[in-house]
């Protein structure tokens, strides 16, 4: 029998095999409340999906960490070579390059679904996405895994058009204000202050995701951002790349600008298109890499617009790269669309402060690498430096991890108890 509005819930039809004037019907006996208590004291240690589910999140987020750092580092490596060494210092014309490729996560993402359901046709396969990601939506617009009601296709896709417009924007002009500013600051600056946004991530965290201000959380941002202070001026500042104070200065605020933009990306996107807490990993990290492919359509499809105007004006003159630079262009740019994917879905299964500090591991991983693979000197600074972001980032992902575990217990009483409700009723 199909439900109707203000019926009892799919769940409870098999109860309509049972005598419907039964006196003791939905009633608790003394040994059903003797069990009830037993299994609502016990239900932590006893509830094997919510305890494999979260197993998965852990693993899928730790997988997660490594592809993000290995490719963020193989990212700048090939980027700062393109641009260094090669000559091809087309900084906006590579953004757009780079955030353009996150498009090709969406069809990537069909493939391996396609590959993974052979028995299906393709267009199955396509109906069955498109729905998962319509229930995704609803269930962001309704706030609840549970249930979601189905809205109209226009309301749920122009939802995720709007935001993705807006996260965009943000990512887009966090991003430009770094490549701006590369030559008015110096390089200490430059890092240091961007990468002050796990601080601004969450400070912003607290008012639009109303996370508590704990201790722990607190004291691993400070620490965080003290490491990258750290390795960014702890062997004296570095003035090359600057033409005086004044062009130092405006450096300074535009990229504290970028920084402030990128933190309040990280939390928007984690608040406006992120699935509800509790929501299985495969649908979260459907829907991040989904996400993800709209904000790459986005930008192909509408930032395109500045490339012409800049040549016209002569601040970047448009190139198309060629031979070596064009390969390493293509390996720069599938390091960057791989980091941005695992990026949105670790957000999307964590909190963007974790993530956010955990972008900061970079910063040591990028020194190693220049010291294993080109032998430039790794400094004291940055061993210190590195070792406290390390630091930081374990104490951080501690107090995650309890928060994680302490709301899975808190859904999974709620959950035993709607039951055992709707199963009296």
């Amino acid at each position: 029998m199909a439900n109707i509005p203000g019926s009892l819930p799919a769940h409870d039809e098999g109860l309509s095999s049972e005598p419907l004037l039964d006196p003791e019907r939905g009633r608790r006996t003394s040994v059903d409340a003797e069990r009830y208590h037993s299994r609502g004291n016990q239900f932590r240690s006893q509830s094997p999906v919510t305890q494999k589910n979260n197993r998965s999140r852990y693993a899928l987020a730790a997988l997660m960490l490594v592809l993000s750092l290995c490719s963020f580092v193989l990212q700048t490596e090939t980027a700062q070579y393109i641009q260094r060494d090669l000559g091809w210092d087309k900084a906006y014309c590579m953004m757009y390059l780079t955030h353009g490729s996150w498009a090709l996560l969406w069809p990537a993402q069909l493939l391996v679904l396609r590959f993974r359901k052979r028995h299906l046709t393709f267009n199955n396969i396509l109906r069955s996405h498109i729905s998962l990601l319509q229930t995704t939506i609803d269930m962001i617009l309704q706030g609840s895994r549970d249930s979601p009601r189905y809205l109209d296709l226009d309301t749920g896709f122009g939802y995720l058009f709007r935001c993705i417009a807006l996260i965009t924007t943000a990512l887009t002009i966090a991003g430009s204000t770094w490549y701006i500013a590369v030559n008015l600051t110096t390089p200490s600056d430059l890092t240091a202050i961007y990468n002050c946004s796990a601080f601004f991530a969450y400070a912003f965290s607290i008012p639009l995701l109303k996370e508590r201000s704990q201790f722990e959380k607190t004291i691993s941002v400070l620490i965080a951002v003290a490491g990258v202070l750290i390795v960014s001026y702890g062997d004296g500042v570095d003035g090359s790349g600057t033409d005086g104070k004044n062009t130092r200065l405006s450096g300074n605020i535009l990229i504290g600008i970028g920084s402030v933009l990128y933190g309040l990306y990280e939390v928007l996107y984690k608040k406006l298109l992120c699935p509800p807490n509790g929501t299985s990993p495969g649908r979260s990290v459907i829907f991040s890499n989904t996400v993800c492919a709209c904000i790459g359509a986005f930008t192909l499809l509408f930032l395109w617009v500045p490339l012409p105007l800049l040549h016209w004006f002569g601040w970047e003159t448009f190139e198309i790269p060629r031979g070596e630079t064009a390969r390493l262009l293509a390996i720069s740019i599938v390091a960057n669309a791989t980091f941005s994917g695992s990026f949105l879905i670790l957000i999307s299964l964590t909190s963007p402060v974790l993530s956010s500090v955990a972008a900061l591991l970079t910063i040591f991983l990028v020194a190693i690498t220049d010291r294993i693979f080109f032998g430039r000197e790794l400094t004291s600074a940055a061993v210190f430096g590195g070792l406290l972001i390390i630091a930081a980032f374990a104490l951080l992902s501690w107090a995650t991890w309890k928060e994680m575990v302490e709301e899975g217990e808190k859904e999974a009483a709620d959950s035993i108890l709607d039951d055992v409700d709707d199963h009296g009723d």
